[in-house]
């Protein structure tokens, strides 16, 4: 019965694909530097409101030891310019 049945021939397998050609030092260098700059914008987008936040906090720290608040500074500052208008 199986002699009866028509079968396409097979198709046949995957090439093999040419070897990848080893990539120059300035592909190199490139690929480096665009890494690199990836990965220093991911640090600066993580690193910057940490040290903005951190910056704001040991001022607030300095003033209250001090005994005053940011915004008593600047409320003092406006008063300041107020008078003199």
């Amino acid at each position: 019965m199986t002699a009866n049945v028509q079968n396409p021939p097979l198709p046949s397998g995957p090439t093999q694909a040419a070897p990848a050609r080893k990539l120059s030092w300035r592909e190199k260098r490139w690929a480096r530097r665009r890494r690199r700059r990836w990965v220093e914008e991911v640090t600066g987008w993580l690193l910057v409101p940490v040290i903005v936040l951190g910056a704001y906090w040991i001022v607030n720290t300095i003033l209250e030891g001090l005994g005053t608040s940011l915004p008593a500074i600047v409320q003092g500052v406006q008063t300041i310019i107020s008078s003199q208008l």
